[in-house]
């Protein structure tokens, strides 16, 4: 096979299997193993693929070689990005911010603790004072105790159990059943992730076969419903949504502590400038240009328009994606699409389907930062050394919280579309393990990140990679969904800052001493089994719907009640246009509820969301009736 030590583009440096990951089954037979070198042939023939498309563009790099990091820069800069650069004494920054230290979960607080600590004794091997004792903020220390001691004596319990657990486990076998292909297991979301891995430290853990390239023989996760529904990525409202990725930040690095994985992360470059319009030009750049034609854009309107025609007369071509388009067509269409695409000249008709599918992923590699982004682009890289297969999709779900959302909505219809080919595999013989092996190094080689491969590890990094992208295909939906403790500690967030509380050390250090459980237990009013609540639909209108709410109220109940009470008792509707009409009936699922104010921004409600609970929940919220955006008006 090719070996991408002479490619010219690298593969971003992974890190080597931890010692702790357990050995996956090697029980399979001789047809299953050819499939599986068939498979990475693949990935190895777009390695190649990609060389001779660039080999006349080489010297060209979107961005600059990654630098080691000062001791105590990493920390500093995990600090500001998990919205806690107050600790670093920044004056620009709002005091407001760390009340974000009230919503932590202790192993949460543990993460942040253990970087301060890291950050505070650089300082001083610098001989720069600590801009702020740690022992301010988590508790106080006798002043006899040197750094190394502290490092032996954490104020924190529970960080010092976790961190001599994970010393032990450096030394010990792990117990690891494999999982029974296809069964359902429950993935909770009520908990924090690192929460769990807390309770399950001293336990075993569930691995699944790296083997299995069958989709079908994957384990199926089933998200539990709680009284308060799920929330997926796009049901919160853009103010809400901002505070996502520093709890997911702080979270995915107390899990990866638990673990025993070092989060590494890249440093952001300066992106190059370019003249072209279309293919290697920052995806918030073409955002912006796309948004001034049709506003509220969120994908590009150039994968849009690949995606399309790829979806219209390329899912039923065998081989696409695999089978590689002429490479002087695609450079001329590659020039035909920067002139004319805006224009509306550019003509799909007659563009052969592997082609597009070769424009898709140049426009994929072409992008000046990787869409998994420069920095987090190792992180992804590295979930593949997680051994249990859960705890690796807790760590992927993180990871896409954080990606910007221009890089996570973009990612997110590539996968849908990927999806869709899978689909089409009985005629278009691609699979989840073909499809993923040959993006994989689509994503996850970029010419602006030119790391070595450590020698002989090549088959592990690409099938690592591989595997990485078929999780990402296989469980999008439950990646694409916002974990319920999160939910509740963006309420907690919006609480604390509409009190305006005024922090000082000693209110941190009482917080964070009470730090609570971060499981979301809604405490039912024994003494108001029942609620008189106003739903308004002021868009669709002029009256308000009365709600009477017991225990057993569910949205899909009020949105029926809505439905019902427009047949049959005339409202005066204000916008008939904005309603479906399906037998001379209302479709319920045309309608929304939204829940808005008070501890949340706005909130679109899963059906299933049981409203006297959230009452209780946010007593102080509105809600309101509106169309679901993805329903065509009739005008």
């Amino acid at each position: 096979s090719l070996s991408t030590r002479h490619c010219p583009w690298k593969m971003n440096q992974l890190p080597q299997k931890s010692a702790v990951a357990s050995p996956v089954s090697e029980s399979t037979n001789s047809r299953v193993e050819a499939l599986d070198n068939l498979s990475m042939d693949s990935f190895w023939l777009e390695v190649e693929n990609i060389k001779q498309s660039t080999e006349a563009e080489q010297e060209e790099c979107s961005l600059a070689d990654v630098k080691t990091q000062e001791e105590g820069e990493a920390e500093a800069e995990w600090l500001q990005d998990a919205g806690l650069s107050e600790l670093l004494g920044d004056p620009d920054k709002d005091k407001d911010n760390l009340v974000l230290l009230s919503t932590l979960t202790r192993t949460q607080a543990a993460a942040v603790q253990r970087r301060l600590d890291t950050y505070s004794r650089s300082r001083r091997r610098r001989n720069k004072p600590p801009v702020r004792d740690v022992r301010d903020v988590f508790g106080a220390l006798s002043s006899q105790d040197t750094a190394a001691e502290k490092e032996e004596s954490s104020p924190d319990p529970l960080w010092h159990n976790l961190r001599t657990s994970n010393t032990q486990r450096k030394t010990q076998d792990y117990s690891c059943t494999v999982r029974n292909p296809g069964k359902e297991e429950v993935f909770n979301m009520d908990v924090a992730y690192s929460e769990q891995a807390a309770v399950l430290l001293k336990g075993s853990f569930l691995s699944e076969s790296r083997k299995l390239k069958d989709g079908n023989a994957l384990t199926r996760f089933k998200i539990p419903k709680g009284r308060l529904g799920v929330t997926r990525i796009g049901d919160l409202s853009a103010q809400d949504m901002k505070k996502i990725p520093t709890l997911a930040l702080i979270e995915l690095t107390a899990l990866c502590d638990i673990l025993g994985f070092e989060l590494k992360r890249n440093k952001a470059a300066k992106l190059k400038t370019t003249e072209k319009r279309l293919f290697g030009v920052p995806l918030n750049t073409l955002l912006e240009n796309d948004q001034k034609l049709l506003p509220n854009t969120k994908v590009p309107l150039l994968l849009q328009a690949l995606l399309s025609c790829l979806e219209k007369r390329g899912l039923e071509t065998e081989g696409i994606l695999r089978v590689s388009g002429s490479q002087t067509r695609i450079k001329s269409l590659e020039q035909k699409l920067e002139k004319d695409f805006y224009s509306g000249l550019f003509c799909w008709d007659e563009v052969h389907q592997n082609d597009v599918s070769g424009l898709l992923k140049r426009f994929i590699r072409e992008l000046p930062a990787p869409l998994l982004t420069a920095e987090y682009l190792p992180a992804f890289a590295a979930v593949q050394n997680i051994p249990d297969l859960k705890q690796r999709l807790q760590a992927l779900n993180l990871l896409i919280l954080i990606l910007p959302e221009s890089n996570r909505n973009t990612l997110k219809a590539l996968l849908e579309f990927l999806s869709k080919v899978v689909a089409r595999e009985k005629n278009n013989k691609m699979n989840l393990w073909n499809v993923s092996t040959v993006m994989a190094p689509n994503l996850f080689m970029h010419k602006g990140l030119p790391n070595k491969i450590p020698e002989g590890k090549e088959k592990q990094l690409a099938e690592g990679a591989a595997d990485v992208v078929r999780m990402m295909i296989h469980y999008q939906d439950l990646l694409w969904t916002v974990s319920s403790f999160l939910v509740a500690q963006v309420r907690k967030l919006n609480e604390s800052n509409s009190k305006r509380y005024q922090f000082c050390d000693k209110r941190i250090k009482n917080l964070l001493r009470k730090i609570h459980a971060d499981k979301d237990k809604v405490e039912k009013n024994q003494g108001e089994p029942s609620k008189i609540v106003k739903v308004h639909a002021s868009l669709l209108l002029k009256d308000s719907l009365e709600v009477h709410l017991n225990n057993a109220t569910r949205v899909a109940d009020v949105l029926r009640q809505f439905q019902k009470n427009l047949c049959q008792n005339g409202w005066n509707i204000v916008n008939t246009v904005n309603l479906l009409k399906c037998n001379n009936s209302m479709e319920c699922t045309s309608l929304l509820l939204y829940e808005v104010g008070g501890n949340i921004g706005e909130h679109c409600l899963d059906p299933d969301t049981y409203l006297l609970d959230l009452y209780h929940i946010n007593p102080h919220a509105e809600w309101i009736i509106k169309q679901n955006p993805s329903y065509p008006r009739m005008f």
